[in-house]
């Protein structure tokens, strides 16, 4: 009887272990499609502002399969490209890569595409670049760099961004996200444009979607490299503030 029960029993504790194994196991990751819309008192791109301090409406949709595979749409209102004597007043960037997990590391390769449409402009601002990221804990380290001309510039091709990003919650719907970038502009005459961002956003989730954020963004950009036609310096510190609604 004792040789009989034994065996029997161990089965059962198997099938428990099973069962508490399938219940606890993370879900399978599914496919999404997203959309989103908002609003910022102005735009600004690794640090200097693209709209001339002008407030922006951008929106855009994503769809990230199962796969860890993506692709999405963005786009933005600029003035920088009419200011440099072209005629764009919209930015759109196409992009797509993969995502994937190896252990705690996430890592993120991919192309992204910016257009500007008829920008008319001695060298085309339209930019290409690769990118790659690696995510451990809170913290971010990506790479960007163009496979041509980066934003219309001569002689530009190569140019890279190297953008080190934390994202931290704080709790009741708060994140603190401290970022540190450095834009290289290669080229011959080309070293002026190159230069340093820093940036600290404060953002608040309102629920059902929408988001709230206040930015202290500022560069350390040569005088006389990034300028209004009015002079001002795009790159100086400021404040900026937006909402977005992710649906």
């Amino acid at each position: 009887m004792k040789k009989i029960v034994s065996p029997l029993m161990f089965a059962m504790a198997l099938a428990s272990a099973g069962t508490a194994m399938a219940q606890t196991a993370p879900a399978a990751p599914e496919s999404s499609l997203s959309f989103n819309v908002g609003a910022v008192s102005e735009y600004r791109y690794r640090g200097y502002s693209q709209s001339r301090f002008d407030p922006a409406v951008q929106g855009g949709a994503d769809y990230a399969d199962k796969s860890g595979v993506y692709v999405g749409v963005w786009g933005s209102g600029i003035k920088w490209v009419k200011d440099g004597g072209g005629k764009s007043n919209m930015e759109v960037d196409i992009y797509g890569g993969y995502k994937f997990s190896v252990g705690d590391v996430a890592y993120d390769i991919g192309f992204l595409r910016y257009e500007y449409a008829n920008n008319d402009l001695p060298v085309s601002a339209n930019t290409n670049e690769f990118y790659g990221a690696v995510t451990m804990g809170p913290t971010t380290l990506k790479y960007s760099q163009s496979t041509g001309n980066l934003f219309g510039f001569a002689g530009s091709k190569g140019s890279s961004y190297v953008d080190l990003t934390a994202n931290f919650d704080l709790g009741s719907g708060f994140t603190l996200t401290p970022h540190l970038g450095y834009q290289k502009v290669k080229g011959a005459g080309n070293g002026i444009y190159s230069y340093t961002d820093l940036a600290l956003t404060v953002a608040k989730d309102l629920g059902n979607g929408l988001t709230a954020s206040a930015a202290l963004i500022g560069t350390d950009a040569k005088t006389g490299s990034y300028v209004s036609p009015a002079g001002k310096q795009l790159g100086k510190a400021g404040l900026v503030v937006g909402v977005k609604y992710a649906f």
